[in-house]
């Protein structure tokens, strides 16, 4: 028995569909400040600047590949794949959350070099384009949020997060270097920033890779599945029960069951898919 299912409180019947427009925006806003950022820090001589218009570009590069994803995701099934192509956002969360804990290692390579040899350079500048760097960082997030919230999109939406405290850093630096001349705080801030995102890229990887190789899903627990199902009446008894993800949003499940009496084992399927829809819907 094989029961594909979406979770009941999903409004949104394609949500790969919106998730690509929001996520081609994105990545459109990203690259042009991207730009503008680069700019300004060569005028500035701020190598802080220089740093984070390369970090918003590599993000740029990755909200790109969930934006492709996404659209992926939408073909419909086909005699090589007969699920369609809705894993692609698994396979895209997991290379984004690989490419973050990349950006991670060298922000803190970065910073330790900041700390041996301080940069000098214009706080004031840095701190307005910084600021405007924020603003632009929580428009997307905000984007973003209104979405779907499949794994694809939260490997985008972590990107942004990435962004969002780059511009927190820079902005704060630029105050405090403007105000005292403490250039040590850029690469202090970075640590910081590279420990919440370095955490938040690892979840991510986890259970991306646990999706692709198939694992039952975190928020579900195999014996009570099987064990509900055992419990519905005419099941004699339930084996090689299996549960795993196709996407974020649509979990399967097979299993053997033995019956009592076969005239009955329609109303039977029912019944047990109906069990396992239930314990999804409670787990989320």
């Amino acid at each position: 028995m094989t029961t594909p299912f979406t979770p009941a409180h999903d409004d949104h019947p394609h949500p790969a569909a919106g998730s690509s427009r929001v996520l081609a925006v994105a990545v459109i806003l990203t690259l042009a400040y991207a730009m503008i950022e680069a700019l300004a820090g060569w005028w500035s001589g701020s190598l802080a600047l220089l740093g984070d218009a390369g970090h918003m570009l590599t993000d740029a590069v990755a909200l790109l590949i969930a934006a492709l994803a996404a659209r992926i995701a939408l073909l419909p099934p086909s005699p090589r794949h007969s699920i369609g192509m809705a894993r692609a956002e698994l396979v895209a969360a997991f290379i984004n959350a690989a490419f973050m804990l990349a950006v991670v290692g060298m922000l803190v390579v970065e910073g330790v070099s900041r700390l041996l040899e301080p940069v000098e350079v214009k706080g004031g500048a840095v701190a307005v384009v910084a600021g405007a760097g924020l603003v632009l960082n929580l428009g997307v997030a905000w984007m973003l949020s209104r979405g779907a919230r499949d794994l694809n999109v939260r490997a985008a939406m972590l990107h942004v997060a990435g962004d969002a405290l780059g511009s927190v850093a820079a902005l704060v630096s630029g105050i405090v270097v403007m105000l005292t001349g403490w250039s040590r705080v850029d690469p202090a801030l970075t640590f910081i920033i590279a420990a919440l995102i370095g955490y938040s890229s690892l979840r991510l990887a986890r259970e991306a890779l646990h999706g692709l190789m198939e694992g039952v899903p975190f928020r579900l627990s195999l014996p009570v599945i099987g064990n509900a199902m055992a419990a519905v009446p005419g099941v004699v008894s339930v084996h090689d029960l299996h549960v795993w993800s196709i996407s974020s949003e649509r979990v399967a499940l097979s299993a053997h069951v033995v019956l009592e009496r076969m005239d009955g084992w329609t109303a039977v399927l029912a019944a047990c898919a109906s069990s396992f829809g239930r314990a999804l819907v409670s787990s989320t």
